[in-house]
C-alpha cells in the first residue's frame, strides 16, 4: 500500500473511531442494518469461495459488523467499508461475479477487491452509482474490457486504482476522470491506454493528485504542456511505455514537490536534461532501460535529498562520476549496463548511508583490493547489497571482504577474480545470496567458508576450478533455494549433505565429476524443486517415472550414462533434456500417454540415445513445444503428420535416424520454425518449394545427405533470415538461382538481432539450440557461436551451369562450398567480395580460366580447395594463398607458388587464332606458359637433329636418305593421279 493510500485509510478510520467515541460517551451498541446484512449475503451467493474466505458470513450470525472484511460504523450500523483485498502470496481468491446487491450498502466508502480473480468479467458499471465511495481499489483482480465511464460519477473519489498484472482493461478515452477533482491517488498500470490521446490534459484537471501510475499503459506520445496544474505531484510513474522523445523541455521539471520519478523502460534519448536538477526534492529517480546517451551529469551532486538513483542499460559513456561523492543522503545506485569506464572514484567512500550499489556491465577494469579500500570506511558498516558483475575486476578476493558485517547480497560474477576464496567469507553472518560464478577461482571451499551463513538462500560458483571439501556427515548451517556449483569438483558420489536441503527449487551441480546412481532420496526430495541439471557427469542406471513431481519444471540428464525406458513426467515439465545417454525402446507411451490431455512441455530433446520404431502420431496435445531434438537414434518410417501440428514450432532436429519418405504438406503449418534439420536420413522427392513462403523466419535449414531431387526452388531465395543452408550430398540438379543475393542475413553480418536461436528457460531466461554443421570439411557442433556462421553447402550433387556472380553479394558468407558438381565457366572475378569467408571449396568441378586476383584480398581465408578442375594460369600472390597446400590446387594446370613448377613467359597466340581454340581455356595473360607450343618447339628440335645429324656426319647415310625420298615421292605422285 502507498503512503497516499495509507494516508487515506487512516483518515478513514479516523472518521470512523471518533464516531464510536462519541457513541461510548452515551449511546447503546447498534448492530448492523439488516438491509445491508441481507445485501451482503447477496454478494455472496455470487462469489466462487474456494478457500472459504467468507466462513463467517452466515444468516445466523446477526451483526454483519463482526464478519470478515466488515467494518461498520458503531453509531449508526452502516456499513462502511468492504476490505476483501486478496493475500497475493496465498491462493486463497475470490471469484464469480460481483452482485448488484452492493448498491444497498448506501453509505459504503471504502471497496477493496484487490488481488482477487473474477475471471475476465468487465468491471460492473453499477460501481459508478455508489456515490459516496472515496477509496475504490479492482488492482490485479483479473477483469477486462473497457472501463466504464460510469466510474465519473464518482465525485467524492480520493483513492482509485484499476492497475492489473496483465494488458485488459482498457480506455477509449479518460474524459470521465476529469469529474473526479477530489482524486490523490490513481494508477492505471497497465490499462491500455494507446487510443487515450487525451490522457495528458485530463491528468492536468485533477489539481489535488499526489500519486500518479500510468506503467505499462502502452502510451508512446509525450504531449507538450506548458504548465501542470497538479503542482502536489510526488509521485509520477510513466514505466515500461514506449516512449521515443527526448525529455527537454518539459513540463516534469516543474513538479517542485516531486519526490519519486520513474521513466524506466522506454526508449527516451538523447542527453539526461539539466531540467532534472530543478526537482530538489526528488528522492528516488528511476531511468534505467532507455537511450540516454550522456555522461553522469555533474550536477548530481546539488540532490542534497536523493537517496535512490537508478541509471542501469542507457547508453551512458564516460567515466563514473567522482560527483556521486557529494550525494550523501544516497542509499541506493544503480549504474548498471551502460557504456562507463573508469575505476570506481574513491569519493564514493564518503557515502555513509549508501545501501546498495549496483555497477554491473560497468567497464572498472580495477583491481578487487582496491575496491573493498574505497568501501572500507563508513560504507562497509552500512552496505547490504554489492553487485559488480561483468565489471572487468581482477585480482584475488582478500579477507577485507570480512569487513561488509551487514551484506546480504554479493555479486562479483563474470569477472577475472583468480585465486582462493577467503575464509572471512564464513564470517558474514547476514549473507542470503552470493554470486562467484564465472571467474578463475580456485582452491578449496570448506565447512568453515559457510560456518556462520545461517541465512544463506542462493549460492552459485558455476563456471570455477573449485573444490568442495567438506565431510560426509556435514550438515550445513543453511537451507538453500538455489545452488548452482556448474564446473566445479563435488567428489564421485551424489553429495550427500544435499540430502539436508529441503528448500531447494534451483539446482545446478552438472559436470561435477559425480560417478554411479542417483540416490532415490533425490528423487523424493524433488517436491519443491522447479530446476535440476545433473548433465555432463558419470551417473548410469535408470530414471524412475516422475509423474508425481508436480514442482519440476525443467529437468537435464543429458550426457550421462542412463539407460533403461523414457520415463513418464509430470504435466508441470516444461523443459526435458535427455539427450546424450544410451535410454533405449519406443517412445510411444511416453508422447500417447494421456492422449486426450493437453501437455504444457516446451522444450524436448531425445537426440543421441538408441530409440527405435515409428515416430508416434500423437502430437496433436504437445502445441506448446518450441524445440524437439531426436536426432541420432534409430527411427524409421515416415515423419508422423500431426507433427505438422506444433504451430509454435522453433527449432526441429530429426537428423541422422533412418527416416524415409517425403516430407509432409502438414508442416507448411510450422511457420515460426527457426531451425529445421532432418540432415543424414532417406527422404526423397523434390525441395518443397513452400519452405521458402511459409518459413519466414528460418534461420538454419538443413537438408544434406538424404535423396532428395529436382532444381532448387527460387522460393528459397525468400528465405531472407536464413544463416545456414546446406543441401549437400542429394541429387539435385540445374543451376544456383541468381536470386540468392535475395537473402539479406548473409549480405550483412548484423549480430544484433538475437540471431541465436533463444528460448525461456528457467535458469538463464534463454535457451540456445546447437547446431551441427560441416565446416572446412568437418562436421562440427556450434552453440554460442552459432549467429556468427553464414554458410552455404551445396557439394556432392548434379549442380551445372556458372557460377552465379550474385553468390558473390552475400559478403557475411563465412563458408561455402559448391564441390562436387558440375559447375562450368571462370571463377567469378569478384570473389574478393566476400570479405568474411574462411572457407571456399570447389572442387570437382569443371571451371576453367585463371583464378582471380581478388582473391587474394580475403585476409580471413583459412581453407581453400580448388583441385581437379581445368583451372589455368598463375596462382595470385597473397599470404593466405602460398600458405595453402599445394594439394588445394592440384588438377589443373596452374603454376606458382605453393606449387612446384614455376612460371615462364611464352610468345603470344597468333592473332588470327582464337583464346579459345585449347580445351575452351582462355590464355590472354602474357606471362601465362602454353606448354602446347613449348613441347612443339622442343619435339621439332629434337626430331630435326635426329635425321639431320647422322645425313651431316655419313655421306653413305645421305645417299640411302635421298634415295628413300625419291621412291616416296614417285609413289605419292602416282596416288595422287589414280584419286583424280
Amino acid at each position: 500500500m502507498s503512503e497516499v493510500a495509507a494516508l487515506l485509510f487512516l483518515k478513514l478510520l479516523l472518521a470512523i473511531a471518533t464516531i464510536n467515541i462519541s457513541f461510548c460517551n452515551g449511546s447503546s451498541y447498534v448492530a448492523c442494518m439488516g438491509s445491508e446484512k441481507e445485501a451482503l449475503l447477496r454478494f455472496k451467493q455470487d462469489l466462487i469461495d474456494p478457500s472459504n474466505r467468507l466462513a463467517s458470513w452466515i444468516g445466523d450470525e446477526e451483526d454483519c459488523c463482526t464478519w470478515a472484511g466488515v467494518v461498520c460504523d458503531n453509531f449508526t450500523g452502516h456499513v462502511r467499508m468492504l476490505q476483501l483485498r486478496n493475500n497475493p502470496s496465498q491462493i486463497s481468491m475470490l471469484g464469480g461475479k460481483i452482485s448488484p446487491s452492493l448498491l444497498n450498502l448506501k453509505h459504503l466508502v471504502y471497496l477493496d477487491l484487490s488481488f482477487n480473480d473474477f475471471g475476465g468479467i468487465q468491471i460492473p458499471p453499477f460501481l459508478g452509482s455508489m456515490v459516496n465511495l472515496s477509496y475504490l481499489d479492482l488492482s490485479s483482480a483479473g477483469f477486462l474490457g473497457m472501463i466504464p465511464h460510469q466510474l465519473a460519477n464518482l465525485s467524492n473519489l480520493q483513492y482509485l486504482d484499476l492497475s492489473q498484472k496483465y494488458l485488459g482493461l482498457y480506455a477509449e478515452n479518460l474524459r470521465w476522470l476529469s469529474g473526479l477533482s477530489s482524486l490523490e491517488h490513481l494508477d492505471l498500470s497497465n490499462v491500455d491506454l494507446s487510443r487515450a490521446s487525451d490522457w495528458l490534459l485530463v491528468m492536468n484537471t485533477l489539481p489535488s493528485l499526489v500519486l500518479l501510475r500510468l506503467s505499462g499503459c502502452r502510451l508512446s506520445y509525450f504531449p507538450p504542456l506548458s504548465v501542470a496544474n497538479f503542482s502536489s505531484l510526488a509521485t509520477l510513474d510513466l514505466s515500461n511505455n514506449q516512449f521515443q522523445s527526448s525529455l527537454e523541455p518539459n513540463w516534469i521539471f516543474g513538479l517542485h514537490n516531486l519526490v519519486s520519478l520513474d521513466l524506466r523502460n522506454n526508449s527516451f534519448g538523447g542527453q539526461i536534461p539539466d531540467g532534472v536538477q530543478n526537482l530538489t526534492s526528488l528522492r528516488h529517480l528511476y531511468l534505467s532501460n532507455n537511450h540516454f546517451n550522456s555522461s553522469v551529469p555533474k550536477w548530481f551532486h546539488r540532490f542534497s535529498l536523493l537517496e535512490q538513483v537508478s541509471l542501469n542499460s542507457n547508453s551512458l559513456e564516460g567515466k563514473v562520476s567522482g560527483a556521486l561523492g557529494n550525494l550523501t543522503s544516497i542509499n541506493r545506485l544503480y549504474l548498471s549496463n551502460n557504456r562507463l569506464e573508469g575505476k570506481i572514484p574513491r569519493s564514493l567512500g564518503r557515502l555513509c548511508n549508501l545501501k546498495s550499489i549496483s555497477l554491473s556491465g560497468v567497464n572498472l577494469s580495477q583491481e578487487m583490493s582496491e575496491i573493498f579500500d574505497i568501501f572500507s570506511g563508513c560504507v562497509s558498516d552500512g552496505l547490504e547489497i554489492l553487485v559488480l558483475r561483468n565489471c572487468r575486476i581482477f585480482g584475488p578476493l582478500t579477507d577485507k571482504l570480512g569487513q561488509f558485517r551487514n551484506l546480504d547480497t554479493l555479486d562479483l560474477s563474470d569477472n577475472f577474480i583468480s585465486g582462493h576464496v577467503p575464509l572471512s567469507l564464513g564470517e558474514l553472518s547476514t549473507l542470503r545470496v552470493v554470486d562467484l560464478s564465472l571467474n578463475r577461482l580456485n582452491g578449496t571451499l570448506t565447512q568453515i567458508h559457510f560456518s556462520n551463513l545461517t541465512r544463506l538462500l542462493d549460492f552459485k560458483a558455476s563456471g570455477n576450478s573449485l573444490t568442495f571439501n567438506v565431510s560426509l556427515d556435514w550438515f550445513p548451517p543453511f537451507q538453500l533455494e538455489v545452488l548452482g556449483l556448474q564446473s566445479c569438483e563435488l567428489g564421485n558420489q551424489f553429495p550427500p549433505w544435499l540430502h539436508s536441503q529441503k528448500h531447494l527449487t534451483f539446482l545446478d551441480i552438472s559436470n561435477t565429476g559425480i560417478v554411479g546412481t542417483i540416490p532415490t532420496w533425490v528423487w523424493k526430495n524433488l517436491s519443491q524443486i522447479n530446476y535440476l541439471n545433473l548433465s555432463h557427469n558419470y551417473i548410469h542406471g535408470e530414471i524412475p517415472n516422475l509423474t508425481d513431481v508436480s514442482q519440476l519444471e525443467s529437468l537435464d540428464l543429458s550426457f550421462n550414462n542412463l539407460s533403461g525406458p523414457l520415463p513418464l513426467v509430470s504435466f508441470s515439465v516444461y523443459a526435458l533434456d535427455l539427450s546424450s545417454n544410451s535410454l533405449s525402446g519406443s517412445i510411444s507411451h511416453f508422447l500417447c500417454d494421456g492422449i486426450n490431455q493437453l501437455k504444457g512441455m516446451r522444450i524436448l530433446k531425445l537426440g543421441e540415445n538408441h530409440f527405435s520404431g515409428e515416430i508416434p502420431d500423437c502430437w496433436m496435445n504437445w502445441q506448446d513445444l518450441l524445440v524437439l531434438n531426436l536426432a541420432n537414434n534409430n527411427f524409421t518410417g515416415n515423419i508422423p503428420i500431426s507433427l505438422g501440428m506444433l504451430s509454435s514450432l522453433q527449432s526441429l532436429n530429426l537428423r541422422k535416424n533412418s527416416l524415409s519418405g517425403q516430407i509432409p504438406v502438414s508442416f507448411q503449418n510450422c511457420t515460426k520454425l527457426v531451425m529445421l534439420d532432418i540432415g543424414e536420413n532417406q527422404f526423397v522427392g523434390n525441395v518443397p518449394t513452400w519452405i521458402g513462403i511459409r518459413f519466414s523466419s528460418l534461420m538454419i535449414l538443413n537438408l544434406r545427405s538424404n535423396k532428395f531431387r529436382g532444381v532448387l526452388p527460387n522460393q528459397l531465395c525468400g528465405l531472407t533470415s536464413l544463416h545456414v543452408l546446406d543441401l549437400a550430398d542429394n541429387h539435385l540438379s540445374g543451376s544456383i538461382p541468381k536470386c540468392i543475393s535475395n537473402i539479406s542475413s548473409m549480405v550483412t553480418a548484423n549480430f544484433s538481432i538475437g540471431t541465436d536461436i533463444q528460448y525461456p528457460s528457467v535458469s538463464t531466461g534463454k535457451y540456445i539450440e546447437d547446431a551441427l554443421l560441416v565446416l572446412k570439411g568437418k562436421a562440427v557442433e556450434y552453440n554460442t557461436i552459432l549467429k556468427l556462421i553464414r554458410l552455404i553447402d551445396l557439394s556432392k550433387n548434379k549442380f551445372s551451369g556458372e557460377i552465379p556472380s550474385e553468390i558473390m553479394n552475400l559478403r557475411a558468407l563465412v563458408s561455402l562450398d559448391l564441390s562436387c558438381n558440375s559447375f562450368t565457366g571462370r571463377i567469378p572475378k569478384s570473389i574478393g567480395a566476400l570479405e568474411s569467408i574462411l572457407s571456399i571449396d570447389f572442387s570437382a568441378n569443371q571451371l576453367y580460366g585463371e583464378i582471380p586476383q581478388s582473391i587474394s584480398s580475403l585476409t580471413f581465408l583459412s581453407h581453400l580447395n580448388l583441385s581437379n578442375n581445368k583451372l589455368s594460369g598463375k596462382i595470385p600472390l597473397s599470404t593466405q594463398l602460398q600458405s595453402f597446400d599445394p594439394s588445394s590446387f592440384a588438377g589443373n594446370r596452374l603454376c606458382g607458388s605453393p606449387l612446384p613448377n614455376n612460371c615462364f613467359v611464352a610468345a603470344p597466340a597468333p592473332q588470327n587464332e582464337s583464346e579459345d581454340d585449347i580445351d575452351g581455356n582462355d590464355d590472354g595473360d602474357e606471362d601465362e606458359v602454353n606448354w602446347f607450343y613449348v613441347s612443339l618447339a622442343l619435339g621439332f628440335v629434337v626430331g630435326f637433329w635426329l635425321v639431320m645429324g647422322p645425313l651431316l656426319v655419313s655421306r653413305k647415310w645421305r645417299y640411302r636418305y635421298y634415295h628413300f625420298l625419291d621412291r616416296l615421292g614417285n609413289k605419292i605422285f602416282w596416288v595422287v593421279r589414280k584419286c583424280w
